[in-house]
Parts: C-alpha cells; structure tokens; sequence
C-alpha cells in the first residue's frame, strides 16, 4: 500500500511573509492542502463512490484573495471563535474589550484574528499518516485579549482518508480560548447544497438575535426546523417559514451536542445527493455552528472561477458556544496558566470504508 506524504510548496508572499501550501497524501486517493495563512484548509480532495475525485471545500484562488477581506474560507479562527457580545466580557474581576467587527459584537477574534497570521509549520515525523504542525505565538493584549498565548493546530491525515484536526493552547495568563475551522463544506459541486442531507447529534440549539448574539438558554430542537436529530435535506429546511431563519437568511445557529463529557463523539452526518460523498465530522467540543453560507453573493471564485453564492456550501464549526466568557451557563471557555486547552476534531468519509472494514474506535482526549 502505498504511504502517506507530506510536500510543501511556495504559496506566495503575505505583506512580505513567505506563506506555503503544505499537501498531505494519504496514499489511498484523499489529499489535503493546507496554507500557512490562517493554518487554512485549502482544499481536501476526496473520491466519490465511483472513484471520481473533487475537493469537498470552497476554497479562493490566490493568496491575494486570502489576504483581502473575505468570510474566513477554510480559516483557523481565534482566539474566540463565533461572537462575543459587543466585545466585552469580564474575566476575575477585569473587563477586556475586543473590536467590533460584525453588527456592533466581537466576531472570530476581532478583525485581526488568527485567520489574518502566517503560522509556522513544520511536518509531524511522530505519525505514519501524513501530517503538519502549525503554531503561532499571540502576544498579550492581542486583539484586547488577555495573555500571551501559543497555539499549535496538527492536521493529520491517515490512510483511511480520516483528516484530524488537533487544536493545543497554553497560556501566561487567565484568558479565554475558542478555536475552530472555518471550511465550507460542498459534497457534490452542485450550483448550492440544497440536495445535501445533514443531521446533528443535538437536541437543542441556541435562538439568537438578528445580530447573532444568544437570546437565552438552549431551546428544544423538537417542532422546529432545527431538529436535525434525522438526516433532513437542507433545502426543506431552509424553505420552512421561522423567525429565526428569516432573521439570519438560513442556518447560522450553534448546536449544543449530547455528551459533553470530553470524548470524542459524532457531531454531524453530511451527505451528497445519492449519498456519492458521505462526511462525519467527530469532535470533543461542546457545539457546533451550522452555517449555510447566507452571506456569499458570488463575489468570491475559486481558481476554476466557479463563484462562491448563497447556500453553496455549509459550514459545520466544532467549538464552544457564542458568548459562553459572559454566559456562565454555558461550559466554559476560560483557560489558565499551568493548563492546556485541546480539543480534536475529525472529518471522516464512510463512503470509502471498504465493507467490513474496522471502525474507528472512539477516543478521549485529555
């Protein structure tokens, strides 16, 4: 069988930065490209039941594009992933403030995130799979958040087509941390996902305002069109008359999973129409937002110049909850000196399991 590999190659210049695209080859048909601007997922490539192959996420087609304001293709972002609300929150008695960058509230870690950073990289010669370590150092006062923080983010893709995202942070003083992988997801390369069926393993879920801010407590998913606990085609879903997907032009509302327990667990099953792609994404955080792209208008192409519209793809971004710094019911985001905060996220393609193939055990990450 052949073996996984792990290549980089020139990506361009970012404000006078050397930047790469590291490309990890299973050997077994599924690629991966990762940038090291914004630790970005550039393209994950992956046969379909006939054995044609296509990348599964948007991606832009320059590093210029990536450099210039765009809605986080395949981006790292942090150090708070989702919202905080008008970027403020308290932490041991002191408030910080991060700018505003969407409808008056903190989004993704303020303007100047991690998705805005060239991050070190450097292969993982620990594994037998295919792997690339990335790391950034975010000084104190960073975007108003407080501490220095090092991150280090390990994509990792093994001979089964699994890409493992690992997410590790410490730092020198109390802070808060929240980090996810922005990547749209497209199975099928359709004009839109309105064919793709999606479930989540979660019976509640956050209402929000039309700025995206919690409005309370998790509500019941039952009777509503986010009860997504049955593989249900987005299209009837986002067709259903509701305040909530009227306010926000579709889905772009965080889950909160069953068994928050730290394991990793099934968080959401996608599948392309005829179940020719089938991706699981599997994570040890508490949520994960579920956004349709509602936003994109086609102003954004690929290198193909196939354009980036509304509902083309969706967003499935494993995390804790928005706002959860000022939301003390929600689990907590905080992390302090002496500790690590690690949390693993998995996309895996049971399509291309061979019958009778071993399963994935499940994991605990500690």
């Amino acid at each position: 069988m052949p073996r996984p590999t792990v290549h980089r190659t020139p990506f361009g210049l970012a404000q006078g930065t050397p930047t790469d695209l590291w490309t990890l080859d299973s050997g077994t048909g599924v690629r991966a490209g990762v940038l090291t601007y914004g630790a970005s997922l550039h393209h994950l490539t992956v046969p379909d039941t006939t054995g044609a192959t296509a990348s599964v996420v948007r991606s832009l087609a320059t590093l210029d594009d990536y450099t210039a304001e765009h809605p986080y293709f395949g981006a790292v972002v942090g150090r708070y992933a989702n919202r905080i609300a008008h970027g403020r929150f308290v932490l041991d008695g002191t408030a910080h403030h991060i700018p505003a960058n969407d409808r008056g509230h903190a989004l993704h870690g303020g303007p100047d995130g991690f998705h805005t950073k060239v991050w070190e990289a450097a292969p993982d010669r620990s594994t037998d799979s295919a792997s690339v370590r990335l790391t950034l150092h975010s000084p104190d006062g960073d975007m108003g958040f407080p501490g220095a923080l090092d991150t280090t983010v390990t994509y990792t893709l093994d001979t089964r087509g699994t890409l493992a995202v690992d997410y590790e942070s410490v730092t020198d003083r109390p802070t808060v941390v929240n980090l996810t992988s922005h990547a749209y997801f497209d199975l099928a390369g359709h004009e839109d996902v309105l064919g793709h069926h999606l479930e989540v393993d979660a019976d509640t879920y956050l209402p929000v305002d039309d700025a995206g801010i919690p409005l309370g407590p998790p509500a019941e998913v039952g009777g509503t069109p986010f009860d997504l606990t049955a593989p249900r085609l987005l299209g009837d879903r986002l067709r259903t008359e509701d305040a909530q997907l009227r306010a926000a032009g579709g889905f772009d509302h965080c889950w909160f999973l069953r068994d928050t327990g730290g394991g990793l667990r099934r968080a959401a099953r996608l599948t392309a129409p005829g179940a020719a792609r089938v991706l699981e994404v599997w994570t040890t955080e508490p949520g994960i937002q579920v956004y349709t792209a509602n936003q994109l208008d086609g102003s954004f192409t690929d290198g193909t110049g196939r354009p980036h519209r509304r509902h083309g793809s969706v967003c499935l971004e494993t995390q804790h909850l928005p706002d959860s710094p000022n939301r003390p019911d929600l689990p907590s985001a905080v992390l302090r000196p002496g500790e690590t905060a690690r949390s693993r996220t998995e996309l895996r393609f049971p399509h291309l399991r061979d019958q009778g193939s071993e399963e994935h055990p499940c994991q605990t990450v500690r």
